[in-house]
């Protein structure tokens, strides 16, 4: 089984989302398990003029410069591409998320690729990929009125295709973090026996 584990959160050690993360992988994990790393919280270039158009212009017409513009935005979608279950941290931070996951979508969001537009809209080109979302919050209650992330996230990964996506929370850990961990792990434990 071939996992994409990636993390956004800007810390580390301290990081509730980090450890679930990396508990959700191990209950897939086996000796014959590969899994891809990818943490966004160490920077991913902004979409600029030139990559765009880059991404317009055909493959085999590319310039030295242009196959420089799109090589990260091949290498991310040929990630989510290689595996068979996408497993994401993603904090919510001032209502939504990161800017890096934003990044990251910009870069994995291309028309022929990602999707494609037909007479009825947009159709997502990914299939058969299965995501597990851990969302953390510091006060932001999961799926609540201030939860801006969460449905963004669902949108944006239905838009190119993937729509078996399942969220984890660990919301307001800041009033009530053991318990909120707690039911994490409790989400995991039920998702993944």
């Amino acid at each position: 089984m071939k996992i994409l584990k990636i993390n956004s959160s800007i810390q580390t050690e301290k990081s509730v989302g980090r450890k679930l993360v990396d508990q959700l992988v191990s209950r897939f994990t086996n000796n014959e398990s590969k899994v891809i790393e990818r943490d966004l919280a160490k920077g991913l270039p902004l979409l600029t003029q030139d990559m765009v158009n880059a991404f317009y212009t055909p493959e085999n017409k590319h310039t030295d410069d242009q196959k420089e513009q799109v090589a990260i935005s091949n290498l991310l979608i040929k990630e989510i591409e290689d595996s068979e279950i996408i497993i994401m941290g993603i904090p919510i931070y001032n209502f939504n998320i990161p800017a890096s996951v934003k990044a990251y979508f910009d870069l994995i969001a291309r028309v022929g690729i990602t999707f494609k537009y037909t007479e009825k809209g947009p159709v997502g080109l990914f299939k058969n990929k299965k995501v597990y979302v851990i969302v953390t919050s510091g006060g932001t209650p999961f799926k609540g009125n201030g939860d801006f992330a969460s449905p963004y996230i669902k949108h944006f990964l239905g838009f190119i295709g993937i729509t078996d996506v399942n969220f984890i929370s660990a919301d307001q850990l800041v009033a009530n973090s053991e318990i909120q961990i707690e039911n994490a792990e409790k989400q995991i434990a039920e998702l993944v026996p």
